[in-house]
């Protein structure tokens, strides 16, 4: 893919904050066509039927270094989930097949069927909850966190993606495409043409669509800040909404953050001056995902679409 080097800002989390440790699985977990590497994370304490978390990285990082970035191990720790950290085998450059028709289509291949696969053997062999599978990645992880609503709408009840592109804006001839006009937020394309990328991708399903959360910097030179306008109209397409936002809340979760609200199963932040080393907030994900509930009363692909 060729990617542009993005060292992201982490925040380290240490082996003594955690119950557990994250653990390679190296058994055959179902169809896994590109050979994506699966860790997992389970906290010694589950919740009754644990949700699932899966957090794919960015380019140039690693499964490791998405467990060690973000606190959702710890997080699982307090609340009961279990997290997923697959692994790109894009040597190259680690970032995701967010281009090959096989991962933007519904069982077609890619690794999006890989990361699939961990999904359902987790539910299995830990009694997980299916209607509570969640999404989000940054960069490149934001890029797959696209393409796995997009692709396996019957998977996912919601995602979260920082600083990506539209499902299907980096479709091309290949698993490691960079598509610098998407990048440079060249491709522009109405609600409707950004929609239909979507339905094909899942021919004929009439299901439930897992709400999608984006954010994006106004100063991002590595995937233009276009990007989440296109975001913006592709799911509020799908969704069947207005594009304009229905609620605006300025200065949060940050200061020179906007929250746009597009009724209940669609938001955008923008993140004024903020170039692609979006700082990620977990609690706006957690929130977004209702990964704090305990009561057994939470946002689940049944419950409909909780705010």
């Amino acid at each position: 893919m060729h990617a542009p080097f993005i060292l992201l800002a982490v925040v380290l989390a240490t082996a003594q904050d955690l119950s557990s440790q994250l653990t390679q699985i190296k058994e055959n977990f179902g169809p896994n066509p590109r050979n994506v590497s699966f860790y997992i994370y389970v906290p010694k304490k589950l919740a009754p039927k644990p949700p699932v978390l899966v957090v794919p990285h960015w380019c140039h990082g690693t499964a490791q270094d998405a467990f060690n970035g973000r606190p959702y191990a710890s997080l699982g720790d307090t609340y009961g989930f279990i997290s997923i950290y697959p692994d790109s085998p894009n040597l190259a450059d680690k970032c995701w097949d967010v281009s090959s028709n096989a991962s933007l289509t519904h069982n077609g291949g890619g690794d999006a069927l890989g990361i699939v696969s961990m999904v359902r053997w987790t539910l299995e062999k830990y009694g997980g909850d299916k209607d509570r599978v969640f999404v989000t990645g940054t960069s490149s992880g934001a890029m797959m966190t696209n393409v796995l609503l997009g692709s396996y709408p019957d998977v996912f009840a919601a995602g979260s993606a920082w600083a990506g592109v539209a499902f299907g804006c980096f479709a091309g001839n290949g698993y490691g495409v960079w598509s610098d006009a998407c990048a440079t937020g060249k491709i522009i394309k109405n609600g409707t043409e950004w929609a239909s990328i979507v339905r094909n991708a899942y021919s004929g399903y009439k299901g439930f669509r897992p709400k999608m959360q984006v954010l994006h910097g106004t100063a991002d030179t590595v995937l233009y800040p276009q990007n989440l306008q296109e975001e913006i109209k592709e799911w509020t397409s799908v969704f069947g909404v207005s594009a304009t936002a229905t609620e605006t809340t300025k200065d949060t979760p940050l200061v020179g953050w906007t929250r746009y609200r597009y009724g209940s199963k669609f938001e955008a932040y923008e993140a004024a001056g903020v170039d692609h080393n979006i700082p990620n907030q977990a609690d706006v994900v957690m929130d977004w995902f209702d990964l704090k509930c305990t009561t057994g009363a939470c946002y689940s692909r049944t419950s409909g679409y909780k705010v």
